[in-house]
């Protein structure tokens, strides 16, 4: 199982939305990260065979994202995710069901399994409409594994959900990986951060790191430092450095902050999270040393 991105590029006038990515992705959970307008819908909309490459290629298994047959391993949930909210979730996935194909008894059989999968049983005959964020979440990913896909794309799914719905979300994102290939784009590192087996950073139509998180993080380990200083001192860091935290303290000022080496006295080397690594690529004042 292998979908081959290759020199994939999506240029709009003057903007390239996506320029030159080449990827290779394998079963498992894939977390591709960056901030809002990185690219990160528009490489997946191609990938999808939703949006036509300037350029490039999506291959998987050797079969071109423009085949029929391409689409019938594809599993899709967009960003805005549309449903009709007077329909039953089960109605809604019987519908769906219809659409890719599947004969009544099957989309029937895929429904109940389905929503037993993403915990919507109970509540598999109320209104859509009266479902929380989560639960509409929820059945996204379920219309989306209708036809059991090999490819699993996931576009800002935990966008707006609750502390307790993320989780749930995640630990069900995390199931389906294990015999499929899924891609997870988001702007909230601990979505990727906890799932992920392969993390994808992208800015700006590129991708400036992947790896596992332990990999992606020594990108600036040993380079990530803590300090209380005086509000002088703090100013001056600020100005010069990408910093990640600032807590003001009663006479003091406590900063987590990336430096190639200590940016002053008192300022003590710690071990460095992902939210560093995002923060330090994707913080606008982030000028200094960078």
């Amino acid at each position: 199982m292998e979908l081959i991105i290759d020199r994939l590029t999506k240029q709009y006038k003057n903007k390239i939305a996506v320029d030159r990515i080449s990827l290779t992705l394998k079963e498992g959970v894939y977390g591709l990260l960056g901030e809002n307008g990185s690219g990160k819908t528009t490489l997946m909309r191609m990938i999808c065979g939703v949006l036509k490459p300037t350029s490039g290629d999506v291959k998987f298994d050797g079969i071109d994202v423009s085949e029929e047959e391409y689409r019938d391993s594809l599993g899709y949930l967009p960003q805005d995710f549309g449903y009709y909210p007077e329909f039953t979730a089960c109605d809604f996935l019987l519908y769906m069901g219809s659409l890719k194909g599947l004969t009544k008894i099957r989309a029937k059989e895929k429904a109940s399994e389905l929503l037993e999968l993403v915990g919507l049983s109970d509540v598999s005959k109320k209104k859509i409409r009266t479902y929380s964020g989560g639960m509409k979440q929820r059945l996204g990913i379920a219309q989306a594994m209708l036809n059991n896909p090999k490819i699993l794309i996931l576009d800002e799914p935990t966008s707006g959900l609750d502390p307790k719905e993320r989780i749930h979300f995640r630990n069900l994102i995390s199931r389906l990986g294990k015999d499929r290939i899924v891609l997870l784009s988001t702007h909230i590192v601990s979505d990727v951060e906890y799932i992920a087996s392969t993390i994808l950073m992208m800015k700006d139509g590129q991708i400036i790191l992947q790896g596992s998180l332990e990999e992606i993080i020594g990108a600036i380990e040993g380079k990530v430092f803590e300090c209380s200083v005086d509000k002088k001192t703090a100013a001056n860091l600020i100005a010069n450095y990408p910093i990640i935290n600032i807590r003001e303290e009663s006479d003091r000022t406590f900063l987590r902050l990336v430096a190639d080496k200590p940016p002053c006295e008192t300022a003590v080397v710690v071990p460095a999270i992902l939210e560093d690594l995002y923060l330090y690529y994707f913080n606008e004042g982030a000028t200094g040393n960078e």
